[in-house]
């Protein structure tokens, strides 16, 4: 109702500030078309064309997926914007609905510049919801609509922002990083000759004074690669550092732990010089898995063109084994990226992939407190089978981490018909269960899952004023699709993170849940479970047994 209210004096404002025909909406707010046939290619549409942006800042908003990945699909038009123009342009128009403290705000909503108190000190201290919900401030309500409504109308004036390809809202990743409210990290490596070292006869206008100025669509874009690829990243909540590979060569081969997923922007002409050539097949032969290499690739640049195939045979025999693990990514990603806007919608698939990878190989660190461990309690349907999961002791406790070995010593198959691993401690201690909530796995069949966290009495995590928001990232060790990739979640939560799994073939398949502290995004702890998949439900006859798999959506 409030937000009603609200939209509607915004755009009687802004009718009154413009000279729009008094039939043309001034806005559109996405509640209005949620619902009938086709909301979700109306929204797609809207998002596509709209001048201006408004979000609602207030806690919930930033827990939304749905929030985040509307703020995606009209961000990513001002990184285009500003790839081929290499001028920022500020679209988005923040409001405070319920005031959030600036430690909290996600990486995106962060870095918008904009002045509140511009809008009056109670809407700084209340936010609109305040001052709309209480009689004594509707004075201020006004102010702060009014001087709202004229910021919206200047910038809508100001930005000529092109309208965009219509963005699948609904498989769009979230602004936010799963509502996280901390940035993560992420490194980009540029691999390109400077305009000094170029080849003879190679056109130097894709290029600059350090490699960093790569700009490899030139003259459609305007703005250098490495800095398109660290505001796209920013976009999903990232905080994204930049280099070139000849600075970071050096480090290469320390055989450490990775600190960091990374993506390695790769220009063919850079093998055409051979010591680099050398460097980046060294690179290769490294066993780096969270690195994710693209290729970019202008079908436009004749020189580029007339090279394809000695360029594509070195690329070839120098990564084999980068370009191959990025094939199973993202194929385009290293056969070739054609345009800026190709390279704007598949890099979020190769910067989760670097990031599952990272997750898995990055060094583990058990939160501080007692030496409780507990095997994890795996809870499924009253008649699921025996052994239909497989848990290694959980590594998500108050203590410190065992070792592997210690851990394979002491895995479990749950019990038939009652799969819940008992505790083995009367210490309190926070325990990881992973739920099956279908009756019966099934190659093509989607299964559902359902992870949590439960803290005991005496745990830190127990007091409600102590819980810390976690992030659970789901990581398939096998040849199995989960959704989503991760998922936000508190110990003290009600529900459960729920995870969707489906197999493709039948046979046992591994899927590791990896928890994060959202504040620091440190990875706390691992646990891996693994799921027996049977053959494809039957066809043309009834089985027998127990009842099928759910096939119904969640």
């Amino acid at each position: 109702m409030w937000v009603e209210r609200l939209f509607r004096d915004l755009c009687g404002h802004v009718m009154a500030l413009t000279d729009l025909p008094a039939d043309a909406p001034p806005g559109f707010m996405d509640r209005e078309i949620r619902f009938g046939d086709g909301w979700s290619e109306r929204l797609s549409g809207a998002l596509a064309s709209c001048r201006v942006f408004v979000p609602l800042f207030s806690p919930r908003y930033f827990a939304s997926e749905t929030c985040g990945r509307e703020w995606y699909a009209f961000a990513q038009r001002a990184i285009q914007h500003r790839g081929h123009t290499n001028r920022p342009v500020e679209a988005i128009v923040p409001a405070l609905w319920v005031p959030v403290p600036p430690d909290q705000l996600p990486g995106p909503a962060e870095r918008l510049q904009f002045n509140h108190r511009a809008l009056g000190d109670r809407y700084v201290t209340d936010g609109l919801y305040g001052l709309i919900k209480l009689r004594i401030f509707a004075e201020e309500y006004e102010r702060a609509v009014y001087e709202l409504a004229k910021r919206i109308v200047r910038v809508a004036d100001e930005t000529q922002i092109a309208p965009g390809r219509h963005l699948d809202y609904r498989t769009a990743p979230s602004a936010f990083g799963a509502a996280s409210p901390a940035p993560r990290r992420l490194h980009i490596t540029v691999a390109a000759p400077t305009r000094h070292e170029l080849p003879e006869g190679r056109d130097d206008a894709y290029y600059g004074d350090s490699p960093l100025d790569w700009n490899p669509y030139h003259p459609v874009a305007a703005r250098p690669l490495a800095y398109v690829a660290q505001d796209l990243a920013r976009n999903l909540n990232y905080n994204v550092t930049v280099s070139s590979f000849d600075e970071e060569a050096p480090r290469f081969g320390s055989g450490h732990r990775p600190s960091r997923p990374e993506i390695l922007l790769v220009d063919r002409w850079a093998l055409t010089d051979e010591d680099r050539r050398a460097r980046l097949a060294a690179f290769d032969a490294e066993h780096r898995p969270w690195v994710s290499v693209v290729v970019p690739w202008n079908r436009d640049d004749r020189q580029s063109r007339a090279a394809e195939a000695e360029l594509t045979y070195r690329m070839e025999e120098t990564m084999p084994v980068k370009l191959r693990q990025g094939r199973a990514a993202s194929r385009p990603a290293a056969d070739g990226v054609a345009s800026m806007e190709a390279f704007g919608r598949l890099l979020p698939q190769v910067v989760e992939a670097a990031n599952q990878q990272y997750l898995r190989y990055a060094e583990v660190y058990a939160p501080a407190g007692g030496t409780h461990t507990e095997r994890p309690r795996l809870l499924g349907p009253r008649e699921m089978a025996a052994g239909a999961f497989r848990v290694p002791d959980s590594l998500l406790s108050a203590g410190s981490a065992r070792s592997a070995g210690e851990q394979a010593r002491e895995q479990a198959h749950a019990p038939a018909r009652n799969p819940v691993l008992p505790a083995a401690a009367a210490l309190p201690g926070c325990h990881a269960r992973v739920i099956l909530l279908d009756d019966r796995a099934r190659a093509g069949a989607a299964l559902r899952l359902a992870v949590e966290l439960v803290a005991e009495d005496g745990h830190p995590w127990a007091r409600p004023d102590a819980r810390p928001v976690l992030e659970i990232v789901a990581v398939p060790l096998s040849g199995a699709d989960v959704i989503p990739a991760t998922a936000l979640y508190g110990p003290g939560d009600s529900s459960p993170a729920r995870f969707r799994v489906r197999a493709a073939e039948p046979g046992r398949h591994r899927i590791r849940f990896t928890f994060l502290h959202h504040d620091t995004g440190v990875v706390l702890q691992q646990v891996e479970a693994d799921l027996d998949v049977g053959g494809p439900e039957p066809t043309g006859a009834e089985s027998t047994g127990a009842a099928g798999p759910h096939r119904g959506r969640d």
